[in-house]
């Protein structure tokens, strides 16, 4: 089954450059919320991290 699937999608003409978009568009997103998760605010960080222990009644 593998073998036949691998056959077909040899034959396709332009097939090998998916990979590689893929690859580039998962490093990119991976990067940008690297740099998000780097810039953000720490205050911000601290008010949601105490939010599960606040008492709002």
């Amino acid at each position: 089954m593998l073998k036949f699937v691998k056959h077909n999608m040899e034959t396709i003409m332009g097939i090998d450059i998916y990979p590689i978009i893929s690859l580039v568009l998962f490093f990119i997103v991976f990067v940008s919320f690297f740099i998000w998760a780097m810039t953000y605010s720490k205050d911000k960080i601290k008010e949601l991290s105490e939010l599960p222990f606040k008492d709002e009644k």
